[in-house]
């Protein structure tokens, strides 16, 4: 979908100021700790998907979206998610007291935090089979579509209808626009190089390039 997440080449949200690896901590608040231990704790309920989550983050009103900090996102999202699964009600969201039997049977399954630890983030396989041959290999010349989707997608906006080379096949995985409604399909999934130039003009270095993963859906053969 198109909204204020696809920040690729946008302008006005000033410099990128990213903090040294050697001083970045994994929290920066105890917070932050505490909602992503409760994303992965629900997320083995397996109630839904990687790309489900990627879409409720999304849908955030876009105002909200970018005042928001990382984990603000999610626990945003993660309440949305809570309230329209039908896992617990917005009254028991603002007081803090389960009153559903849902609730009090989520309540009763309990992980300990070694098993938090131990378990993966998203445990589903993406790989897929696709429903026919990988259409390009690499060196083919490919054109990025120019498709405006309401739903969940991939593909950034800065690439749409901007002309690349094929550098990789990666097999056939999950294609995220069918799951994030829930619909398990596969489609061959690529890496795609871009020339800079291509993408943001003549201004951006003429050696340069940018590789972005994209699937079979998202391209068409270019002149």
């Amino acid at each position: 979908m198109n909204g204020v997440h696809d920040l690729g080449g946008m302008q006005g949200f000033g410099p990128v100021r990213p903090e040294l690896e050697s001083e970045e901590p994994v929290f920066h608040a105890e917070w932050e700790g505490r909602v992503y231990a409760m994303v992965r704790l629900i997320g083995s309920l397996k109630l839904w998907n990687l790309d489900m989550v990627r879409h409720t983050r999304e849908s955030l009103p876009p105002a909200d979206y970018l005042a928001f900090s990382y984990y603000e996102i999610w626990f945003a999202a993660l309440r949305k998610q809570l309230v329209e699964s039908g896992l617990v009600t917005e009254d028991e969201l603002r007081t803090g007291r389960a009153s559903s039997a849902v609730s009090e049977v989520i309540l009763e399954r309990v992980m300990r935090a070694e098993q938090v630890r131990a378990k993966p983030f998203m445990t589903a396989s993406y790989r897929r089979p696709a429903p026919g041959p990988a259409r390009f290999v690499p060196g083919d010349r490919v054109r990025a579509r120019n498709r405006h989707p309401r739903g969940h997608t991939r593909e950034p906006r800065y690439v749409r209808g901007r002309i690349g080379t094929i550098d990789a096949h990666y097999g056939s995985q999950v294609y995220p626009d069918l799951s994030a409604d829930g619909v398990v399909e596969g489609r061959h999934l690529y890496s795609v190089r871009f020339a800079a130039r291509e993408l943001w003009g003549e201004s951006a270095h003429v050696n340069s390039a940018v590789y972005v993963d994209l699937w079979e859906d998202y391209l068409e053969a270019a002149p």
